[in-house]
């Protein structure tokens, strides 16, 4: 059998902890959190069964496995970024770029496409796919809705509001949030611990995900209680598809941003609709 491929991510991530020997460094790196990197590093050297790192207090050493690794890791990665770069066309006329997260073309921009289209039914738009915040600076785009901290999106970006994290429950699903299976979204600085030193108690997530998108789909089909963001949770509570499992509004260190080019009157005119949305 095959042995299935670690996510790219963590190849990523490593890549980035091996060059600089902090995890803190590599993760203002490539725009994802600290605790992220280290993570995805973990999950690498589980999947390998080798240690890639020996973690000391004032940084990291890589081992054997780490230093026979990272030449390869590294090479690939600039082959990749090589040929996906050959594929990115420049928008032609008439046609309005947005990056953002999946999570945030199904959960915000989908739902009022619509609505946008037939006011201005002259601008195309084209999607793109991105997660973190250095994802960005490898795309063109008009429109940009990353997720991170301020620092990490630059002070050029708005956060979007509210950006508390809640959580939500399907309207079928009975039973209360310390009975019924939680949901994580990893990869973040905040999440059921953050709500347990607000709200107190210790729960323990059983479900892992990565993605607030990903946890509000799980959600909905009546899997347990996804803690999300309330910017990106605000259509399935509108639409009742999820209802709040508890009152309580945990703070979230990072959030949703959006940056436009301000030189673009479609962007400044797709700026004005989305905003206006989540406002609703």
């Amino acid at each position: 059998m095959v042995k299935a491929l670690p996510p790219l991510a963590w190849f990523r991530a490593f890549e980035a902890a091996a060059r600089r020997l902090s995890f803190t460094a590599a993760a203002e790196e490539i725009g994802m959190t600290q605790s992220a990197v280290s993570q995805h590093v973990k999950s690498l050297e589980m999947s390998l069964g080798v240690p890639l790192f020996i973690r000391r207090a004032r940084g990291l050493t890589l081992t054997d496995h780490g230093r026979r690794l990272l030449p390869q890791v590294g090479t690939a990665l600039e082959t990749l970024s090589a040929a996906a770069s050959a594929f990115d066309p420049i928008p032609t006329q008439n046609v309005l770029t947005v990056a953002s997260s999946v999570s945030v073309a199904q959960w915000i921009i989908s739902p009022g496409l619509a609505e946008f289209t037939k006011i201005h039914p002259n601008i195309r738009i084209r999607f793109l796919s991105t997660i973190w915040p250095d994802d960005f600076h490898t795309v063109r785009a008009d429109v940009e809705i990353p997720f991170g901290s301020q620092k990490q999106v630059g002070r050029d970006a708005i956060m979007l509001e509210p950006n508390g994290l809640i959580a939500l429950k399907s309207p079928s699903l009975e039973g209360t949030l310390q009975s019924l299976p939680l949901i994580e979204s990893v990869g973040t600085s905040d999440g059921w611990k953050t709500w347990g030193d607000v709200v107190g108690g210790s729960p323990k997530p059983h479900i892992f995900v990565d993605s607030y998108g990903a946890a509000l789909n799980l959600a909905v089909d009546g899997n347990g209680v996804a803690l999300v963001s309330e910017v990106l949770a605000q259509h399935a509570v509108r639409t009742r598809q999820l209802v709040r499992a508890d009152d309580a509004i945990a703070p979230c260190k990072e959030g949703y941003f959006l940056r436009i080019n301000e030189s673009d009157p479609t962007a400044k005119q797709f700026r004005d609709w989305f905003l206006a949305r989540i406002s609703h």
